[in-house]
């Protein structure tokens, strides 16, 4: 279980379990290993399917995930109504009841909406937000700044920034800037695919922001220059390999976790040969989990990538 107090103005969250306070450098890592960027399960009529969110909730934590992100892209946001989002990750925290971490994703490119979303997602009790840049309408580095400031100081809770390029983006020094000058700001999710600019982020921030892998298939790279893990899509299909890549670093068996990051880079290039979400709600009904259909403009998978993914889970062990 967890706990959330505030540390020489941070957000400590304490395991309570293990006594873990996870304190490295003067920023709190909200969690260290593979949070999963979990679907949506749909019914048939495209209704969420809370029933099945429950099984896939279990699933992920007795398979070793170490946090569960709601609300996320790959748990098909952009297609939720408010009410739905806020019952969404209601029924998340509820349901694990600090088991793990849960973090909701809160990002919108309506400050106002991300700050409605953010306090709502604190009533409910998670233990921190996942916040994407504004997309579509974008920002400037300052209009970035501006946003960043108004979510967090709505909120109690720490956050994690959303740097996607390909949707939107933000540059280090404006990553670092924030997390230096706003306290409850600790860390980013890096999914812009240069190593480059993410360890300039690195090398900027000097310990004072935590860094997760946005990237399935740069987990290893990224840890070695600090991250302290990834918010996975593969994790949906593959929570305790996901989570293996990360603890097998973490205990300094570099060689293995480089290992286990190589034989998944064929499933993760599948996952990711359509629009994310697309090809891993595939997988997993495949996989029989049954999570139901896509929400429109989602649609489904060209059969010549459809046949790619089904070979990719069954050379990695999934499927038959």
């Amino acid at each position: 279980m967890y706990s959330i107090r505030q540390y020489r103005n941070r957000i400590e969250i304490i395991n309570i379990n293990t006594t873990d306070k996870r304190w490295n450098g003067g920023v709190m890592s909200i969690f260290t290993g593979a949070g999963v960027a979990i679907v949506t399960p749909m019914k048939a009529n495209g209704e969420i399917n809370y029933d099945k969110l429950a099984e896939l909730l279990d699933y992920q934590i007795n398979n070793s995930t170490d946090a569960i992100v709601i609300c996320g892209t790959t748990g098909e946001s952009a297609t939720m109504t408010e009410k739905e989002h806020i019952e969404a990750i209601r029924f998340t925290a509820d349901y694990v009841k600090k088991r793990v971490p849960v973090v909701a994703g809160t990002g919108s490119n309506c400050t106002k909406t991300a700050v409605e979303l953010s306090k709502e997602a604190q009533a409910a009790g998670v233990d921190g937000c996942l916040v994407v840049t504004p997309y579509y309408n974008k920002a400037t580095q300052k209009g970035l700044i501006e946003h960043y400031t108004a979510v967090a100081r709505s909120i109690d809770l720490p956050i994690i920034m959303y740097n996607v390029p390909s949707r939107t983006g933000i540059q280090p020094e404006t990553a670092v800037k924030l997390a230096r000058e706003v306290d409850n700001i600790v860390a980013i999710k890096a999914a812009t695919g240069n190593l480059s600019q993410e360890s300039k982020t690195m090398m900027l921030a000097e310990g004072c922001l935590d860094m997760y892998s946005g990237e399935d298939g740069l987990i290893v790279p990224l840890m070695s220059i600090g991250a302290k893990g990834v918010i996975s899509v593969l994790s949906n299909v593959a929570p305790k390999q996901t989570h293996d890549i990360c603890a097998e670093f973490f205990a300094g068996n570099i060689e293995k976790s480089r290992q286990l990051q190589f034989e998944a880079l064929e499933l993760v290039d599948a996952l990711f040969c359509e629009v994310n979400p697309i090809p891993v709600k595939t997988a997993l009904n495949l996989m029989g989990m049954e999570v139901g259909p896509l929400r429109m403009p989602l649609c489904e998978m060209e059969e010549a990538n459809l046949n790619k993914l089904k070979t990719a889970l069954k050379n990695y062990g999934l499927i038959k």
